[in-house]
């Protein structure tokens, strides 16, 4: 198979709650985001801080007008063509909210057009109220099983106006600068916000504002966190690994890391233990020749290694004696792979590792798998890095991280 995707991983640690379209509306729509993401009426920087504490209000009168608001949306991103008509084209859900809901006394819409996409603008001076009706709605969508409700929240909070985008774009645009004082607003209780960003107090309990864009698709908030170096957080204990790290899975044999990813993962229902090189014209692995040189103590493939129908369902797995070795060789022969195009084969497996242990697949459902047994995957792209909420952590050779983000191929 000649055809070849982008290298990066993606984990889907994050729900599937789509979040282009987190617009305000009382109805079940995919503007249902904006709605339950009530917006707290706090002057961003007036929000508290992750400890809970306010921080002071910012300096400067707040808008009083939506031609205000725009100016002030307009110090981060584009937004042009401001209109106040409700049949604006540009506002493309129906179920809105209006003037008159949820504290709102004018509604406008503006286009960004780096993203490109819609801003809908909402004079809030009852913010409270405004976060009150938010929260409510959050809490009727999540009652009625919808949990996804606000983990990709696009309400964006100013100091007396709200809004809600269409583009991930726009919202990083909008929340991202240090200096900006906007924030999203989220009323789910189990949203996570990762390490680098703020989670402040909103003026109703339940609801907190943050810098944290966050996008099933990884196109949300950039990461801001260091590369973590587990080895210089702490020492780990039984059960509980090193400070800031989630650990890696480690195996004393080739059955016990069967029985970690087989068969719920990886399906070993037909393993085969050989040091011989096995590929296929749709599966290579990623060790190639004598594995004790890469460091592999044992090694053994799962999958069907052809007969009547040419081999499929490869997947290796592999103890390891030296992993810096094993690391070392699989950069190697990644960059070789990307100084063609830039882009790994698709019949290329990708190495993702434990402490002790690593499985060798190209199949993205099973990588997704693993990653929830907390495999890595080493990535050695230059410059990679990946968005906030995803693992990022030291490679036991320079120039490589090891991550659960996938980028989108």
């Amino acid at each position: 198979m000649s055809s070849r995707r982008k290298t990066p991983m993606r984990l889907q640690r994050i729900s599937a709650a789509t979040a282009t379209l987190a617009a305000l509306t009382t109805l079940a729509t995919a503007c249902e985001d904006p709605k339950k993401n009530g917006t707290p009426a706090q002057s961003p920087a007036a929000a508290a801080t992750a400890s809970g504490q306010a921080s002071p209000p910012t300096a400067g009168p707040a808008p009083a007008t939506l031609a205000g608001a725009q100016a002030h949306v307009q110090k981060y991103t584009s937004c042009e063509n401001l209109s106040t008509d409700p049949n604006d084209r540009r506002v493309p859900l129906s179920g809105f909210i209006g003037a008159g809901d949820w504290g709102i006394t004018e509604r406008g819409v503006c286009t960004d057009k780096k993203a490109p996409g819609e801003i809908v603008l909402f004079l809030t001076p009852d913010m409270k109220a405004f976060q009150q009706a938010a929260k409510d709605n959050a809490a009727k969508l999540i009652a009625e099983g919808r949990g996804e409700t606000d983990r990709a929240s696009r309400t964006v909070v100013g100091p007396t106006f709200a809004l809600t985008v269409l583009e991930t774009a726009t919202a990083v645009s909008l929340v991202d600068p240090p200096n900006s004082d906007l924030r999203i607003l989220s009323c789910n209780p189990d949203v996570f916000v990762p390490e680098g960003f703020k989670k402040e107090k909103a003026l109703v309990e339940g609801c907190f504002l943050t810098d944290y864009v966050n996008s099933p698709d990884g196109q949300g908030s950039p990461h801001r966190g260091t590369v973590r170096d587990p080895s210089t957080e702490g020492s780990a204990e039984p059960g509980r690994p090193g400070a800031g790290s989630q650990g890696l899975p480690s195996a004393g044999s080739l059955d016990e890391l069967k029985k970690m990813v087989s068969p719920h993962t990886v399906d070993c229902t037909k393993m085969t233990v050989t040091d011989e090189p096995v590929q296929s014209i749709d599966y290579m692995p990623v060790v190639d020749g004598s594995p004790r040189s890469w460091g592999v103590k044992q090694r053994a493939i799962c999958g069907e290694l052809g007969g009547e129908r040419r081999a499929h369902n490869l997947n290796w797995l592999d103890t390891v004696s030296d992993m810096k070795t094993l690391q070392t060789k699989a950069k190697a022969a990644q960059l070789a792979d990307l100084q063609d195009d830039g882009r790994l084969k698709a019949t290329a497996s990708k190495l993702l590792v434990g402490t002790n242990i690593a499985v060798e697949t190209n199949n993205e459902s099973i990588r997704r798998g693993l990653y929830q047994l907390q495999f890595l995957y080493l990535n050695c792209e230059t410059g990679f890095t990946a968005p906030a909420g995803y693992r990022l952590e030291k490679a036991q050779v320079e120039g490589c991280v090891l991550t659960n983000y996938e980028r989108p191929s």
